[in-house]
């Protein structure tokens, strides 16, 4: 079926691989994922569930799924190819990103969560780790191990990487340690800062990390722009959510970058 290709990537419980389509020639990724490991790491539940949300999904900034298949020990994932790699090693290589460049980045982002939260999509771990770049320089969401499908209805399951957790999530036995698909939008602020500063904001020991979070506990360095200063501020606005997807799109489209549908 498939011609196999260079490896991509490791991750916890798998390996990626660039592949070929042996009669149509089509050139895809396909993630090839371990049975054993997933039931060790107890993780099964959460492939079933990135299958499942992740298929149904067709937008130019989010990565597509395009089927699936397994074995007796294996379970394969036929995935679109980014052909530029994951976002965090461009940053890695640059230290941090220009506000066009953020601005740009930001607004893809914005107008693919705009698109996951209508179809009551929340992704929970937004991170450069879990963001792809394509051919053409465009974002691509990925990763959905994490997400859930939620209409109407509050989580409060504690999930994602900590740098990039609300405090909803890390606030202990309160009424506020509830959250929505607004979660994503308090990424995507940290997501923001760290593209203009090269780190994230909360970025300490775990313990300092939370503490952090749970204050609010930030500051943008200078050199950044007023109206990006203002942007991170207000999209990650503890525990109040002022701003949602679309206000992001308009705040990016007065940066001067193109928005989407």
């Amino acid at each position: 079926m498939f011609e196999i290709g260079k490896p991509l990537g490791k991750g916890k419980f798998g390996r990626v691989y660039l592949v070929r389509e042996r009669h149509s020639g089509f050139v895809c990724a396909l993630k090839v994922l371990d049975k054993a490991e997933l039931q060790q790491g107890r993780v099964e539940k959460q492939v079933r569930r990135e299958i499942e949300i992740q298929s149904n999904l067709r937008h130019p900034n989010i990565l597509r799924l395009y089927g699936h298949f397994h074995d007796s020990k294996r379970i394969f994932l036929i995935l679109e190819f980014a052909g530029r790699g994951e976002l965090y090693k461009h940053l890695q290589k640059a230290g941090r990103f220009s506000e066009p460049q953020t601005a740009r980045y930001i607004a893809q982002m914005a107008c693919a969560l705009r698109y996951l939260h209508k179809k009551h999509v929340i992704h929970r771990d937004i991170k450069p780790e879990n963001i792809l770049i394509g051919l053409h320089g465009e974002i691509k969401i990925s990763d959905f191990g994490w997400s859930v499908h939620s209409p109407g209805n509050r989580r409060n399951t504690y999930c994602g990487t900590l740098d990039y957790l609300p405090p909803e999530m890390i606030v202990p036995k309160t009424v506020d340690n509830c959250y929505d698909e607004k979660v994503d939008l308090w990424a995507l602020g940290v997501l923001m800062y760290e593209l203009l500063v090269g780190r994230a904001p909360f970025e300490d020991s775990p313990v300092m990390t939370t503490r952090r979070i749970a204050r609010g506990q930030w500051r943008v360095p200078e050199g950044v722009s007023g109206e990006a200063r203002d942007l991170i501020q207000k999209v990650s606005t503890c525990l109040g959510w002022e701003m949602g997807a679309d206000e992001v799109l308009v705040a990016c489209a007065g940066s001067g970058e193109e928005v989407g549908a």
